[in-house]
């Protein structure tokens, strides 16, 4: 990771969040060699299963268990990945390094966010660090492990659950190679513009935060960030929330859609998991205000929106209508569209 400029030390943020993430649960050494093992065949099945569920293939043919590299990671190590991919985004701010001091205290801020979200991920799609040309599938074992144990559901079936979802979002930028220059053209323009606002320069680890999450797959609360952007500022970053919740969306509708013939008890785990997500909404006192910090709460209402936007283009135009979607920047849904499928089915397919 290239840490020597920029407005946060990223190593340090790095360090900070491995050593203040909280421990996974306890099981012994042999459940844990096993719990890694399934994870990784896990995600091997639920590629094609993904594939055939989507109608996605990679643009230049690889086969879907080859899309992405997959890595069965700790909560510290989830959290380096998450640097490395903060790293790689914020590149436009390099010019704008600050002191010392100041880039130890947004590591210190941003190493924080990083340990909080690092129990609460199951699992991530990196399309932006790859050095291979395929993405980084991130499945966290420690929290599917908290997860399958808290729900009391079956072990086998939530972590291939789990796997499709993630996959889903391989086959995604696998379907659309552009997809990922895309999303990294859209924080390179909010950075740029970020970095030329020096009113912002003591809110840049809050913002960085909220960028950050943004463009990689989580969500911002948008109270107190929103209102500090302009108004170009705030319509990139409303579109870049709607690409995330196309994505979002498009990856629950596929996780639950491969049946009880793949996976005997999806909706068993899906009522449970929908039940875990509705009391965490409902939390009060710390939980709440760490809920709103983290922007999970938005999180939640874009896999929704994005989910509800998926199925109603499916219903008017089929799959292979709703996968006109992956061809070009200009037919993805804008941020209007999310709440409106009908407005983008009207747009792309007249």
């Amino acid at each position: 990771m290239d840490n020597a400029e920029g407005p946060v030390d990223w190593e340090l943020a790095a360090r900070i969040a491995g050593r203040l993430a909280a421990p996974g649960p306890v099981a012994d050494r042999a459940e844990l060699i096993a719990l890694v093992d399934d994870l990784r065949d896990a995600a091997g099945r639920a590629a094609a299963h993904a594939s055939a569920i989507t109608g996605l293939t990679a643009a230049d043919g690889t086969p879907p268990e080859l899309v992405s590299t997959v890595l069965v990671v700790d909560r510290p190590r989830w959290a380096l990945a998450n640097a490395e991919v903060f790293a790689a985004m914020t590149g436009p701010l390099a010019a704008t390094t600050p002191s010392s001091a100041t880039r130890s205290a947004a590591a210190l801020q941003v190493g924080g966010v990083l340990a909080l979200l690092s129990g609460k991920v199951l699992g991530q799609f990196d399309p932006f660090t790859s050095h291979d040309g395929r993405g980084r599938l991130l499945l966290v074992a420690p929290n599917v492990l908290h997860h399958e144990r808290r729900l009391k559901v079956d072990p086998s079936d939530f972590r291939l659950w789990v796997a499709l979802h993630e996959q889903t979002h391989a086959l995604q930028f696998a379907a659309a190679p552009w997809l990922a220059d895309h999303l990294r053209s859209r924080a390179a323009e909010l950075m740029t513009d970020l970095a030329g606002d020096k009113s912002l320069v003591p809110r840049v680890g809050e913002l960085l935060q909220a960028v950050g999450r943004a463009v990689t797959g989580g969500a911002d609360d948008g109270a107190g960030v929103l209102d500090l952007l302009s108004a170009r500022q705030r319509e990139v970053f409303e579109e870049v929330g709607a690409v995330m919740a196309l994505l979002e969306g498009h990856a629950d509708v596929a996780m639950d859609e491969v049946g009880p013939r793949v996976v005997p008890s999806v909706r068993k785990i899906r009522k449970a998991f929908e039940a875990r997500r509705d009391e965490a909404a409902k939390a009060r006192g710390v939980d709440r205000v760490l809920r709103r910090l983290l922007g999970l709460d938005t999180k939640l209402a874009q896999y929704r929106d994005g989910a509800a936007f998926v199925r109603a283009v499916r219903k008017d135009v089929g799959i292979e209508g709703l996968n006109a979607v992956w061809t070009s920047p200009e037919r993805l849904p804008l941020p209007q569209e999310i709440s409106d499928p009908r407005a983008w089915v009207r747009r792309v397919h007249g």
